[in-house]
């Protein structure tokens, strides 16, 4: 056996016949090497990949600026199509062109457990919001609250049908690929719609909860990108051999900071810091409550006489965004390290290539899942109060009880607080 100067390996048989083994595609251990001798910005090649990944960017962030004003919705509509392209990407890792000749319909089967994932979760997380956009008409609310009722052993029926679907799509000499596009579907399912949902709630909470998550994302992924590419020396991790310390650092800096003032800037918008009770369109008022309340902080005492502030109003929510952005910068990016060492796996550079400049859209959800989850999960532990409220029991009644029975608890609370009021008097 002997070696090309390509690097591919060379064999040569007894008959003459000369294989070439296709050489792997994972990055050479001294790839790491290569950064630290020189910086990115001195190699002429990555200019034209910035312009490229640049170019996409702003397109990207036009787009996201337009559905976010364009309110809950549109941004929900979005999420889905976002879903739907990362799906199709990861259900294309595993999947190979002879064996599904040979199964003709079985990639249908996956896009079945898809959708009825999709119909799961979001009936779960938006029932609440459609019954109440239909409770001013008796007729469809009948039909709203039938369809909530039976929404469960729907999903669940049409699950059975696809399990029964992939038993008798069974054949002999493909029980192998077959179980292992089961395994990969259910798996791709719970990635996908974990975070998702996460997402979802995190919109009709207030698109602020979604959008200031999102953006840190954004900045970070940014910042990193540019301080590496014009101070990156220092390789970070071995999964990602372009990731630098002067990047991550430079980023997480400008993360935290960006979080700080994204957050005044964001909080002061009533249609961004109102959360959605209905599936309607129309742009929200609100009282802001304490969170979105300027206080006026004052600024220590060891700053110098020639700094022209002394104190500054400062919206409470912002140091709850400094959370956000530590947790952005820090932690978040292990999601991109987790996407690049899952590529490695299966060999590959990207998910898809339907964004130029950076890959597929999974290569850009990443991080953003992780977010998401955190997001959700700090919103609900320090931000929402946890004890019972009237708007809370309200909802479980539109929800869970009939007209008729709305009807009836009225009247007896009715008849309750009539009592009350001429037992005290």
């Amino acid at each position: 056996m002997i070696k090309d100067n390509g690097g591919s390996s060379v064999q040569v048989t007894h008959a003459g016949r000369i294989r070439r083994r296709k050489g792997s595609n994972e990055v050479p251990a001294d790839a790491g090497q290569t950064i630290g001798k020189q910086l990115l910005v001195n190699d002429e090649n990555k200019y034209r990949s910035m312009m490229i990944r640049a170019y996409s960017s702003i397109w990207m962030i036009g787009g996201f600026i337009f559905v976010v004003y364009m309110g809950h919705l549109y941004i929900w509509a979005t999420v889905v199509i976002i879903q739907i392209f990362m799906a199709k990407e990861l259900f294309g890792l595993l999947r190979k062109a002879n064996e599904d000749k040979r199964l003709p319909g079985f990639r249908n089967l996956n896009w079945h457990f898809f959708f009825t994932a999709m119909l799961f979760v979001y009936g779960r997380i938006l029932s609440q919001r459609l019954v109440n956009t239909v409770a001013t008409d008796k007729f469809l609310y009948k039909i709203v609250a039938n369809l909530i009722k039976y929404h469960m052993v729907t999903c669940y029926f049409l699950y059975i049908a696809g399990f029964v679907w992939f038993i008798l799509s069974l054949k002999t000499k493909m029980y192998k690929y077959q179980f292992g596009q089961y395994a990969w579907t259910h798996m791709i399912l719970f990635v996908v719609f974990t975070q998702s949902s996460f997402t979802v709630a995190n919109i009709f909470e207030g698109i602020f909860w979604f959008l200031l998550p999102a953006s840190l994302i954004v900045v970070n992924d940014i910042t990193a990108y540019i301080f590496g590419f014009f101070f990156g020396k220092t390789p970070l991790i071995k999964l990602s051999p372009k990731k630098t310390w002067e990047g991550f650092i430079g980023a997480s800096v400008t993360t935290i900071i960006s979080a700080f003032v994204l957050a005044n800037f964001l909080g002061r918008f009533q249609w961004l810091t109102c959360p959605r009770k209905d599936l309607s369109t129309g742009w929200l008022q609100c009282n802001p409550g304490p969170l979105f309340t300027p206080d006026n902080f004052t600024l220590p005492a060891w700053l110098p006489e020639w700094f022209p502030w002394k104190e500054m109003h400062v919206l409470p929510v912002q140091w709850h965004a400094l959370g956000l952005g530590l947790f952005a910068s820090i932690i978040a990016p292990f999601g991109g390290f987790f996407a690049s060492g899952f590529k490695r796996a299966f060999k590959i550079k990207d998910f898809g290539d339907s964004i130029p400049g950076h890959g597929g859209i999974t290569d850009r959800m990443d991080c953003q899942m992780v977010m998401a989850v955190f997001a959700y999960i700090y919103h609900q532990s320090f931000i929402v109060a946890q004890s019972v409220s009237v708007g809370m029991i309200f909802d479980q009644i539109v929800m869970n009880l009939s007209y008729e029975e709305q009807r009836v608890l009225y009247g007896s609370l009715g008849e309750i607080i009539q009592y009350r009021q001429f037992g005290e008097s």
